[in-house]
């Protein structure tokens, strides 16, 4: 398993990059769009013109395949800048990689997978969005059939083990651990801050989880939105929580973390912990805590909790506001 990355930028592609506004119009939103295309979808050139019609600032659209890709299509849109990237890779990387195309404070991350109408983001709810500046913000999603979509994630423990409760139910502001599939409104200082998405965590879940988990440690937060919402148009993702070496890789860096005198520390005393979990030889699994601690210490300064006080907080906070 490779190295983990220190910054959003660190893993660099071979990469096309076609097309995108030469001038930029001076009344265009503080936000920019990252659609993420997982097939030659007919439905994306509609998407194209409901996007355009919004007035975001930039609208990068990512190829996870460069077969669906044809000139044509930037041809028709030449105001949509085109990424299509010549080797394999998973979408935390594709969105690093989109992230670095746009300038503005914040991006949105949408799927070609989603109805996507026209006009859905005017000026106004623009600005109420992001009024409070928060790291993420996790619109409201639907399935294929109009029925709410477990959006509010919310960690908890059972016994000594972290587990994620998940509900439907959406409100204004209330917190969430992690963006469901990806999408959502993201800061975009922030998200660089942070890192970005792993790109050596191959599983889609366990990636969106780790710098999910790792925002809230280092102190930022997501929160939910009723205003902005999208269905699925066919079947929406399972998340696939197997555990493998994406997972170790998770749990090294968030689950394992505590804090000592005000920073994060992975103590040597913690491998006898991990080896009981991991699945892998005590050679390999050396490796990868070794690895792990290498992150945390030169991390050690962003950490502002560990996985056991951010339980705490979010349990307490949630029992005040039911009073």
């Amino acid at each position: 398993m490779n190295g983990i990355p220190l910054t959003f930028s660190e893993h660099q592609i071979n990469r096309t990059i076609l097309g995108g506004p030469k001038v930029t119009d001076p009344a265009s939103l503080n936000i920019s769009v990252i659609l993420l295309n997982s097939s030659g979808s007919h439905f994306k050139l509609h998407v194209f013109e409901n996007l355009l019609q919004c007035g975001f600032h930039t609208i990068v659209s990512v190829e996870h395949d460069s077969s669906n890709f044809t000139d044509d299509v930037s041809k028709r849109f030449p105001m949509i800048k085109f990424l299509v990237p010549l080797e394999k890779t998973n979408d935390g990387d594709l969105i690093n990689l989109a992230m670095s195309e746009v300038q503005t404070d914040y991006v949105l991350v949408l799927r070609d997978s989603l109805n996507i109408p026209a006009n859905f983001m005017p000026s106004h709810l623009a600005e109420r969005l992001t009024a409070e500046s928060p790291y993420c913000i996790v619109p409201r999603l639907l399935d294929k059939n109009r029925a709410a979509l477990p959006c509010a994630f919310s960690p908890s423990a059972e016994r000594t083990h972290f587990v994620i409760d998940s509900s439907s139910e959406i409100a204004n502001g209330k917190k969430t651990l992690f963006p469901f599939d990806f999408i959502g409104l993201y800061n975009r200082k922030k998200f660089i801050e942070l890192g970005g998405f792993d790109w050596t965590i191959a599983s889609p879940y366990w990636q969106n989880l780790d710098l999910a988990v790792r925002s809230w440690l280092w102190g930022e937060q997501t929160v939910l939105t009723s205003l902005l919402q999208f269905s699925y148009i066919d079947e929406n993702p399972v998340n696939d929580t197997t555990y493998n070496l994406d997972y170790l890789r998770y749990y090294l860096k968030n689950e394992l973390p505590k804090i000592r005198m005000e920073q994060g520390c992975l103590k040597k005393s913690s491998f006898p912990v991990f080896l009981l979990r991991s699945s892998c030889g005590i050679m390999e699994a050396r490796r990868q805590f070794n690895a792990a601690r290498t992150w945390v210490e030169k991390n050690k300064f962003r950490y502002k909790m560990d996985l056991q006080t951010l339980v705490q907080n979010w349990s307490r906070d949630d029992e005040n506001k039911d009073k």
